[in-house]
């Protein structure tokens, strides 16, 4: 019998391999400099948001940049998961 079709699957393992899959996906679209692995779209916060507490200064930023390597990484990673 399999593993997986005993057990519950973690839903934690998921998010870490698809987080894994982001991250590696975007260092292999980095690494290889072809046009479409990089292509995509960069969205969030371009300027933070800065709150002065006097004698604490706080800034908030986010940007996500989502492209086609990362896209296939995520994609790797749910296939990886599946067949664990």
């Amino acid at each position: 019998m399999r593993r997986g079709s005993t057990m519950k699957k973690n839903s934690w393992a998921c998010f870490l391999l698809i987080l894994a899959g982001i991250v590696i996906g975007g260092f292999i679209g980095d690494l290889f400099p072809a046009a479409w692995l990089n292509y995509g779209q960069t969205f969030g916060l371009t300027n933070p948001i800065v709150l002065d507490l006097g004698i604490l200064v706080i800034s908030f930023a986010l940007t996500i940049k989502i492209t086609v390597a990362s896209i296939l990484g995520v994609i790797l990673a749910l296939v990886i998961y599946h067949f664990l």
